[in-house]
């Protein structure tokens, strides 16, 4: 049923009432002991107190959480608006919600949500029938719906589905096969791939995907994890014996990721050297004997010399058209000849502009290129020989994405979403660039009563930074609005509005969203990227820091009405400006955050990070990371904004000893009554796949954590 204006307003002018009522303060933390270990770094001592706490499963670690979760608990329960906050995020998340479609053989598998279910359900239609059946309901394989269907492939004839399974929020994959006429299972189990990477071979005979080394027993969600081979599973047969397709780099530092050409008869290898960022590019010939495909040649140099990073687009015979950032920091569109692949024969087919590339397909024979203009998406179609054929029309100021396929298909499914509108499915007519709406969600509120409008303001440096701020349009520019600064600020990340239940809660209770577009992510190409990275990540803190300034100088709110948020990276972002600011805002959300910038690069894929942070074995890296590891600059004595850090047990990821060792080192030094506190989850992992129950209870529980620091009383 939909909720009335007036029901609406109600509900939130209770919220206010309820989030005033008084809250103890609790200052007694679970003791955690101090070790005496101490690392040398290039001829200087760093202590790690709680190196204990990398320890995740020993009884003393398991103890600490359950006292921390406890005294969360406890606390969080007291605040009388969880409840009505809880309330609200459940009705605003019952709504039908869909996610891109994959076209295959003629027909289209989708998910779909019907509201409050745990895991999106598995759909299959004929693609020109809006009748469309279950095909695999990940809800019926767990009770508590934490078995999440990660991903999925449909097979080349629509036939056969592989289906990847995650377990407990783990990065790690279980894959099965799914026949799609009759929705059974046949025998086929493949567990060695983390992330996904899975490609059919186009006969159906089995299918190509990464293979990762089988961590030690004991060590699956914090055992380093070294680069995959690319390796084939025939259908049928066990996966010991699958073959090794394509072997691992052997050179330290380099990983690979792989596609297949358009027909299959080539796989293209991606070398990735993890400390500059750039890549080569090569080609390997494939064959089938006995069933079984595997390399018909030495793997065939496309790009080479790791100074730039090129990743192929669509091939056909005699072409592959290729996204490069060669001589092009925003990204250009070339056409190489794999017989002659001197960079002097080299075809430009879509110039650089000045809106970085944030993705490219062939499809139908036309190259889709995607751009972010000022943080907001513009789509371009060109012909193969990179003539313009026009625009895609899009909704508004928001963010598209998907736009893949095939080359023999007519059409293309893409999203867009904005910061008040759910996002709703497209059908582009590659012919006309016309697009039709394939499915959309109905809503619970009235967008019309809030506003987005972009703001830019000055960093540290002088940079010109961009910024969303989304809102009510009632709300009062008085320096009193409570405030929800986010931001991620890394790996070429582009930050883009979109719809979110729990942001929009946040938005009825009379907050302002603010979202800038830090260096380090990718709105403005690799340039911005760049500038955001190794000794340069302080740039990153400092456009946050200006942003929270700004909104202060600006009227909007002060450091009494100003919360802070990040997830992963943008987890690190929040640590690293709570302790270089801590007098700047009243309240910090770090999610799953990556806290020791010495020892991060120790666990699971964490090396894979130094292309962004560096790493301590170098000692100028390690000089910039210990400058601003928020673990290692916690100083006693301090006065430090109410924290609630939050982290799951199972995050293969950012492995939780992060949170652990941060928030026990900023529990110890505090000395303001401001609560630091850590919300664990269990059965949970880094966020993908988190169930709609635990996404509701962790939501209720940051909200009402902001709405009592913040004082949101009256607030509307």
């Amino acid at each position: 049923m939909k909720l009335s204006r007036a029901l609406a307003a109600l509900a939130v002018s209770l919220l206010c009432v309820l989030a005033c009522h008084s809250v103890a303060r609790h200052r007694d933390y679970p003791a955690a002991r101090r070790d005496a270990v101490v690392d040398q770094y290039h001829g200087e001592s760093v202590a790690d107190p709680y190196r204990w706490l990398e320890e995740a499963d020993s009884p003393a670690t398991r103890a600490w959480i359950e006292e921390e979760n406890a005294l969360t608990a406890r606390y969080l329960a007291s605040i009388p608006a969880r409840e009505r906050i809880r309330a609200r995020l459940t009705e605003l998340w019952d709504y039908e919600r869909y996610e891109l479609p994959v076209q295959e053989g003629g027909r289209v598998f989708f998910r779909r949500n019907d509201g409050l279910q745990n895991q999106s359900v598995l759909f299959v239609a004929d693609s020109k029938s809006s009748n469309a059946r279950l095909l695999l309901d990940p809800n019926a394989l767990s009770p508590d719906g934490t078995v999440a269907l990660a991903s999925f492939v449909p097979s080349s004839d629509g036939k056969l589905l592989a289906y990847g399974l995650s377990d407990g929020g783990s990065d790690w994959r279980v894959w099965k096969v799914r026949e799609v006429d009759t929705g059974t299972d046949r025998s086929d189990v493949v567990t060695r791939n983390k992330f996904g990477g899975l490609s059919w071979a186009t006969d159906g005979s089995g299918f190509f995907y990464a293979r990762y080394e089988r961590p030690p027993e004991g060590a699956e969600l914090s055992a380093r994890n070294a680069p995959p081979d690319v390796c084939f599973h025939r259908l049928g047969t066990d996966e010991a014996v699958d073959s090794v397709v394509v072997r691992r780099p052997a050179q330290e530092g380099r990983s690979q990721s792989f596609g297949l050409a358009e027909d299959g008869s080539a796989l293209f290898q991606s070398v990735l050297d993890v400390a500059s960022r750039k890549s080569e590019l090569y080609r390997v010939r494939l064959a089938p004997a006995e069933g079984v495909w595997s390399a018909a040649s030495e793997p065939e140099p496309l790009v080479q010399g790791f100074d730039t990073r090129t990743f192929p687009i669509g091939d056909e015979a005699g072409v592959v058209w290729v996204w490069t950032d060669l001589g092009a920091p925003n990204g250009r569109i070339m056409a190489i000849n794999p017989l002659a692949p001197a960079r002097e024969h080299w075809r430009e087919l879509v110039p650089e502009r000045d809106e970085a590339i944030q993705g490219a397909d062939e499809v139908g024979g036309k190259l889709i290129v995607q751009y972010l203009a000022d943080a907001h998406s513009v789509v371009r179609v060109f012909d193969r020989s990179g003539a313009e054929l026009g625009e895609v029309a899009l909704p508004g100021l928001g963010t598209a994405g998907g736009f893949g396929g095939d080359r023999e298909d007519a059409d293309s499914f893409f999203s867009f979403t904005s910061a008040t509108q759910p996002s709703a499915i497209h059908r582009l007519d590659l012919a006309t660039l016309k697009s039709s709406l394939f499915r959309a969600s109905p809503l619970k509120f009235q967008p019309e009563d809030y506003v987005t409008e972009q703001v830019f303001y000055a960093s540290k440096d002088g940079t010109r930074v961009p910024m969303f701020l989304t809102r009510k349009k009632t709300l009062a520019r008085d320096g009193r609005a409570p405030t929800y600064l986010f931001a991620y600020g890394g790996f070429g990340i582009s930050i883009t509005p979109s719809f979110s239940v729990p942001n929009l809660v946040w938005l009825e209770m009379g907050g302002l969203l603010a979202i800038p577009n830090l260096r380090g992510g990718g709105e403005y190409g690799e340039a911005w990227h760049e500038a955001g990275t190794k000794l340069a990540k302080q740039n990153v803190f400092d456009d946050f820091i200006a942003a929270a300034e700004w909104l202060s100088a600006n009227g909007w709110t002060s450091s009494e009405r100003l919360s802070i948020g990040g997830r992963s990276n943008g987890g690190l972002l929040v640590g690293a400006c709570l302790t270089q600011r801590p007098d700047l805002y009243r309240a910090a959300l770090p999610f799953v955050g990556v806290m020791d910038m010495l020892r991060y690069h120790k666990f699971t894929i964490g090396w894979a990070w130094a292309g962004d942070y560096g790493t301590s074995d170098d000692p100028a890296q390690f000089r910039a990371l210990r400058a601003y590891s928020p673990l290692h600059n916690v100083h006693p004595g301090t006065r430090y904004p109410a924290t609630l850090a939050t982290t799951a047990d199972h995050d293969d990821r950012v492995v939780p000893a992060h949170s652990y060792k941060f928030i026990a080192t900023l529990q110890a030094a505090q000395v303001g009554d401001a609560p630091i506190l850590i919300r664990i989850d269990t059965r949970a992992g880094h966020g993908a796949g988190k169930p709609t129950s635990m996404l509701i209870e962790e939501w209720a529980d940051c909200w009402a954590f902001l709405a009592h620091e913040l004082g949101m009383s009256g607030m509307e």
